[in-house]
């Protein structure tokens, strides 16, 4: 079972694993329930471009966490917990990876934070990435408050592409916003920005009752400045009270300043670009929508982020990441590196972290109710609490004698007529779409529990490693079981809960493929595999656990018909 650990020494023996899944030990979980998912992928994919066909060539950096500034919709008013300064990326790591990234098709680079500018080798930092030959951009997102100090010397450096977050046009605005002064020192860096030949780009976070009145100001702001002022809808994160109340939609936004301008009109937009454009005749900057709540711009991602943490996201909506920096720190070799990075890629939903939001969800979210939503969740798979074991596996020492074990073998499919095992031949079979859905459960006991929670096993995330360990068990149980086949499998889904009230973990796997033979074992294997490896992580705290009720929930298709446990509802009654 050590293929399936999350221990240091696996880095040497898990290359060939890396392609088809993420390596466990830098896997990172952001909440205690997360869908892991692998569909069949094309062949010979480039490491950034995922299943989608969507080529990654824009790579966010976050340089770090700090910001100077505390604004409402970013952050709560004390602040966030920072992470120790060890577990960061240094300068040479940041640098290190970027040149990865750009030697495998990045061409452009963004550095953002938290506050890029307060980290005190930005500069070093942009002179090495335009030392690079393949990158094109160098950009910075930053809120402004530095840019009169320290513009200049990034331009000579090699930043030309400037984008600077103001969310107001009023200066006692700005300080209720972000908690801080410092209005006149962004308007002077806008203006400089201006000044050194950029067309910088003015980002406002548009929020109903509190700067939604300057909409119309900010249109105003461009008439004599070339710049882009890009209104950007009022997005949920963690720590700003989200309220879908003060999410003023795009098509309000383009309403308002369409009965003031007539004029106005859209601009003919990149491929890749998150923002529509438009402009006001005669006006020397113009104007962009950033619309990710009411119409998100998705299908075209091109973006990747790297966090100051050294964390992999694909999606700024997705919840899993890998961490780059403890592959570094563990001497990961380049190709695994790789290899992480690509099976992260491939990993990346069509949409927001794999969120299709029908009418009726995207009504939900403009309410602020989003959290009431649970979009991963079948309704068994939520109410599931751990279960008693029924039974087992009885041996019995007189079944050696083979004319018992012909007797018994009436009527079973992997022994043959003289009592000796034998692989079901399916040739003649039909072919047909076939799933499988399994559980298992975990009692860990409280303290385990609670150290699970709170993610501090010292092995690493326990629910994100039983994930991808099932994942690559099902895939791999032919190679595990004898008389399985070896079949192609088209979908593999396993997931992990945390039942604190109960210090127990729930397993559940769904399984999908269309061939001449069902996927049962595989989805038994994956939860079965998921369990040990919950067991193997947490073991050094206490070895009092029991793995239990390991079944087979429901399957569908083959000649036998589908069946389904009485845990589980069958849509036909």
């Amino acid at each position: 079972m050590a293929v399936f650990a999350a221990s240091t020494t696996v880095m040497r023996g898990f290359g060939k694993l890396l392609s088809e899944s993420l390596h466990p030990k830098f896997v990172k979980r952001f909440s205690t329930e997360i869908p892991v998912s692998q569909d069949v992928e094309p062949a010979h994919l480039p490491h950034l471009t995922d299943t989608f066909g969507r080529q990654h060539t824009y790579l966010r950096i976050s340089l770090t966490e700090r910001c100077n500034l505390r604004c409402k919709y970013c952050m709560p008013a004390d602040g966030v917990q920072l992470t120790p300064k060890n577990n960061l990326l240094t300068t040479k790591e940041i640098l290190q990876l970027a040149e990865l990234f750009v030697r495998q098709g990045v061409n452009k680079v963004r550095l953002t934070g938290g506050e890029p500018t307060v980290h005190r080798d930005i500069v070093h930092i942009v002179e090495s990435l335009h030392k690079l030959k393949k990158l094109d951009t160098i950009a910075i997102t930053t809120n402004g408050l530095m840019l009169t100090r320290q513009l200049v010397e990034l331009q000579k450096a090699g930043v030309n592409l400037l984008n600077i977050s103001l969310d107001t046009l009023k200066p006692e605005r700005f300080e209720q916003i972000t908690r801080r002064k410092g209005w006149q020192r962004v308007i002077a860096g806008i203006d400089l920005a201006v000044q050194l030949g950029y067309t910088p780009k003015v980002n406002v976070v548009v929020m109903r009752g509190l700067n939604d009145d300057e909409i119309l100001d900010f249109v105003q702001f461009t008439a004599d400045r070339p710049i882009d002022v890009r209104f950007i809808e009022y997005m949920p994160f963690t720590g700003n009270k989200w309220d879908g109340n003060k999410m003023v939609p795009f098509r309000e936004m383009l309403e308002r300043i369409q009965t003031v301008y007539p004029g106005f009109h859209a601009l003919a937009n990149k491929p890749n670009d998150t923002s529509k454009a438009y402009k006001v005749p005669g006006h020397k900057g113009q104007i962009g929508f950033i619309t990710s709540m009411s119409n998100h711009f998705c299908g075209t991602c091109n973006r990747i982020r790297l966090m100051a943490d050294g964390s992999l996201k694909v999606c700024l909506f997705g919840n899993t990441e890998i961490s780059l920096r403890d592959a570094l720190r563990n001497n990961c070799s380049e190709d695994d590196l790789l290899n992480m990075i690509g099976a992260a890629v491939r990993r990346k939903k069509r949409q927001h972290a794999g969120r299709y939001l029908t009418d009726e969800t995207s009504k939900l979210i403009l309410s602020g109710q989003e959290n009431s939503v649970n979009f991963y969740n079948k309704a068994y798979v939520q109410n599931l609490h751990p279960y008693t074991l029924y039974g087992g596996f009885l041996l019995n020492k007189t079944l050696e004698n083979k004319k018992l074990i012909r007797q018994m073998s009436t009527g079973l499919t992997h022994v043959d007529n003289e009592g000796k095992a034998s692989m079901v031949n399916v040739g003649k079979k039909a072919i047909s779409e076939r799933t499988a859905e399994a559980t298992a459960t975990i009692q860990v006991g409280k303290e385990v529990a609670k150290l699970i929670a709170d993610n501090n096993i010292k092995k690493g995330d326990v629910l994100t490693v039983a994930q991808l360990a099932g994942v690559l068990a099902a895939k791999r149980t032919w190679e595990l079981v004898p008389l399985c086949h070896n079949i192609t499998l088209a979908h593999v889904d396993v997931r992990a809960r945390l039942d604190q009230s109960a210090s127990a973990v729930v397993l559940t796997s769904s399984v999908t493929c269309v061939n001449q033979t069902g996927v049962e074992m595989e989805a038994l294997t994956a939860v079965t595999v998921a369990a040990l490896t919950v067991y193997d992580m947490c073991k050094a705290v206490s070895r009092d656990m029991v793995i239990s009720d390991i079944r087979l929930l429901s399957k569908t298709g083959g000649t036998r018909g589908d069946y389904y446990s009485k845990l589980v509802k069958n849509p036909n009654s």
